[in-house]
């Protein structure tokens, strides 16, 4: 059985946690950041040898950069996984500046900092894999979440560039796009725009039925994502998407199915901008 050594952000809770956990127990070695050393002080004293739990804010680029850097003087890593981020829920409206500025430096540029400090120890240790953490969300949006989606929308489309770029080193990136699934995510650290009574019985605040347990809870199993996240590892070459969770799938394509309907009614719109054959 092959021993990794994984680069993880966010192992506090949630599907950085059942990762983390399910490496170790396998054997594997995991350098997993955390804001606070007590939610993870069980795993730091049952696994002393093969985890460490260095201190790290993604917003701070520039301690992210150092964290990776010293992850890689420290030896291989075989695999980096950028995880951390969370949801920002509410209308447009009624998101302030400094919510939109924070999801941004949290989802969006702290995973492109963090992936872009490890490429170059990877491009000179022969190759790797990076992980980046997305939703089915980055596929498909809903109201009441227009800026967890710019961020998800974002990433993707950054690590599916990046993904061409690096391939010929040896880099297989792959992007994790999770269904609704029973974390902390969904039930804790959700966060909420201060709603506005105009929109009450509006689309925008259909998402509260979702973050209450009382109305049923998310279909996914972190653990079993988890295990899904850790065997892609060994596929070549990397996906670079995988959905997890079936009804995940099923909306992603009958959105996907809709968005080519409507590019294909397009077809004679998008010839009349042409230049005339010969000219």
């Amino acid at each position: 059985m092959t021993t990794r050594t994984w680069l993880i952000t966010g192992v506090s809770r949630g599907f950085g946690r059942a990762l983390t956990t399910q490496l170790l127990q396998k054997g594997d070695r995991v350098r997993g950041t955390v804001r606070s050393t007590e939610t993870v002080a069980d795993l730091l004293e049952t696994y002393p040898d093969t985890f460490t739990a260095p201190l790290l804010d993604v917003t701070d680029t520039t301690a992210a950069r150092k964290v990776v850097d010293e992850a890689f003087a420290a030896g291989r890593v075989d695999v980096v996984v950028s995880n951390v981020g969370y949801g920002l829920f509410g209308a447009a409206e009624e998101l302030t500046d400094a919510q939109i500025d924070h999801i941004i430096a949290t989802n969006l540029t702290g995973s492109i900092t963090f992936i872009r400090a490890a490429l170059p120890h990877l491009r000179v240790q022969g190759g790797g894999r990076v992980i980046q953490l997305s939703t089915y969300g980055g596929q498909v949006a809903f109201p009441g979440n227009s800026m967890y989606h710019a961020t998800k929308w974002g990433i993707e489309g950054f690590v599916e560039s990046v993904a061409q770029e690096v391939a010929p080193f040896g880099i297989g990136m792959t992007i994790v796009e999770p269904g609704g699934a029973r974390t902390e995510f969904r039930y804790g650290s959700a966060q909420v725009a201060e709603l506005m009574d105009v929109y009450d019985g509006n689309p925008a605040h259909a998402f509260q039925a979702m973050l209450d347990p009382a109305k049923g809870l998310a279909p996914g199993d972190p653990q079993r994502m988890a295990a899904r996240i850790i065997e892609s590892v060994d596929i070549e070459p990397a996906p670079l998407r995988m959905m997890l969770g079936s009804q995940a799938l099923d909306s992603t394509l009958g959105v996907l199915r809709k968005r080519i309907d409507d590019f294909e009614a397009q077809r004679g719109l998008a010839a009349s901008t042409d230049f005339p054959a010969g000219q």
